[in-house]
């Protein structure tokens, strides 16, 4: 057993102390402006239609992240885009009303 880590030995302790950290952590979701989700349509329309990478901020489980990438898909009658990362590997989808903010890199 490791002197730093003395709950990782009871599983249920480490578990639930890992959850209290984690809503510790948490953050409310930013609600946009009219303004800003103008910006942030426009902005995924040109990258979109140029195939430039963006910085894709977006809220997920209490957190939000941000992720370099290029823009793929976006379905507004769905409410969801679909974005590749740089290396285009992985694809991811988003819901529109998840996202935050998106810049042009």
């Amino acid at each position: 057993m490791k002197k730093w880590r003395p709950f990782a030995t009871m599983p249920e302790q480490h578990i639930g102390l890992k959850e209290i950290i984690n809503k510790q952590v948490e953050v409310a979701q930013p609600v946009l402006t009219e303004e800003q989700m103008e910006q942030v349509n426009f902005t995924l329309v040109e990258a979109l239609h140029t195939n430039k990478q963006v910085y894709l901020t977006y809220y997920k489980r209490g957190q939000c992240i941000t992720e370099t990438g290029f823009i793929q898909f976006v379905d507004s009658l769905g409410g969801l885009f679909i974005f590749i990362d740089d290396v285009f590997v992985l694809k991811n989808k988003v819901r529109l009303s998840e996202l935050i903010d998106v810049r042009l890199a």
